[in-house]
């Protein structure tokens, strides 16, 4: 098997499958009961919280546990545009965004919120100049991606965090799903910042909201007494402890993964370039982990399963968009409903092989020319 699907999910690391197990375990209390059961696992927790913390440069009070990156992103837009309504009911955001962060605001726009999409310069990236223009005194919060999910545009994360600064009354949220773990992240000038374990080798069913201490949230669920005011539910210690363990993880040797993970996009691009009638859409400013095409005369679906054939997985964009639609996210950067229509996500790991890939680019070729020929013969 050949998985080039890693920016859907990634398989869990031994490690933190253990760690996961041996939790499961030795700690059955609840972290909020009273007893010593309890003691000890709220002190276990509190351990992970403070390592996440310290990974991450921010602190202890400011991490809101959760189930994933799209609990996450429907906490941060929610939770601020519900508690913040009277200051003003403007969001800003780009057309780049995940599908949890996109229908959260379609349902927030049906609520009476006007929302407002920022344009995208020829390379992909934020215009920082129709950003400012769009901040209005009803402003309350602008959203945009560390890097997007099908093409992998890595955005300027901390400029706009500056920007963002001169005008206190906007809230900055960025989607770091796809970046944690496969890049340098600085949460400087964030104040809401989304993510989930199961990008960077965790389990699946826990993510984390970094809320810096001076925003407030309106909590989307309700109950009893937690790890924090703002989500409640018993905390999962077993994921809470995996998750800092596959964050700790994640952490090292980042440069060395990095590059391996550029030289076989290369590669790939490399080969693929050969092809006149396929377009490389992602660009200098895509991380190497996604790399999105078009193959232009060819349905992605019918390719898709010709190299499932040879148990060679890849998507055709986010794991999570609705299906028989095509990339939005590549027509807002293109323009172009063609490529849009027939884009692949080939997304890499450092843990591809240099002959996974040669074996992908082996069969990729086989595969394209038997259904181009099968097309020019219909």
């Amino acid at each position: 098997m050949i998985y080039l699907d890693y920016s859907a999910t990634t398989p869990v690391n031994e490690e933190v499958l253990n760690t996961f197990n041996k939790v499961c375990r030795n700690y059955i209390g609840n972290p909020n009961s009273l007893h010593q059961l309890g003691k000890e696992a709220n002190k276990l927790m509190n351990e992970a919280t403070k390592q996440i913390a310290n990974l991450l440069k921010v602190k202890e009070s400011e991490i809101i546990y959760t189930s994933g990156a799209t609990e996450s992103n429907n906490l941060a837009l929610k939770g601020v545009a519900f508690f913040y309504k009277n200051r003003g009911k403007h969001i800003i955001t780009t057309k780049l965004e995940h599908a949890s962060i996109k229908e959260t605001l379609n349902y927030l726009e049906k609520q009476g919120f006007n929302i407002s999409y920022v344009n995208l310069l020829d390379n992909g990236l934020v215009d920082l100049s129709h950003l400012k223009s769009l901040i209005t005194k009803d402003t309350i919060l602008v959203s945009i991606c560390y890097v997007d999910s099908e093409i992998g545009l890595k955005q300027p994360i901390m400029e706009i965090g500056r920007l963002l600064k001169a005008y206190s009354k906007v809230i900055f949220h960025v989607d770091g799903t796809q970046a944690v773990g496969k890049i340098n992240i600085n949460l400087e000038n964030v104040d809401l910042f989304s993510f989930s374990a199961h990008k960077f080798y965790g389990l699946k069913g826990i993510g984390c909201l970094i809320k810096k201490e001076n925003i407030e949230l309106e909590p989307i669920i309700h109950g009893g007494k937690s790890n924090t005011i703002y989500r409640s539910g018993t905390p999962t210690l077993p994921l809470i402890i995996s998750l800092a363990k596959a964050l700790r993880l994640s952490f090292e040797n980042l440069e060395i993964k990095y590059q391996k993970v550029l030289k076989l996009n290369q590669k790939i691009k490399k080969e693929l370039k050969k092809y006149s009638e396929i377009t490389i859409n992602s660009n200098e400013y895509s991380i190497p982990h996604i790399l999105n095409i078009s193959l232009n005369q060819i349905k992605p679906e019918t390719f898709i399963r010709a190299m499932e054939k040879h148990e060679i997985y890849f998507s055709t964009k986010s794991a999570c968009s609705l299906l028989d639609t095509f990339s939005t996210s590549l027509l807002a950067l293109n323009k172009n409903e063609q490529e849009a229509a027939t884009s692949i996500r080939i997304s890499l790991s450092y843990l591809t092989t240099e002959q996974e890939i040669e074996q992908f680019l082996t069969f990729f070729a086989k595969e394209y020319q038997a259904l181009n020929l099968k097309k020019r013969e219909e």
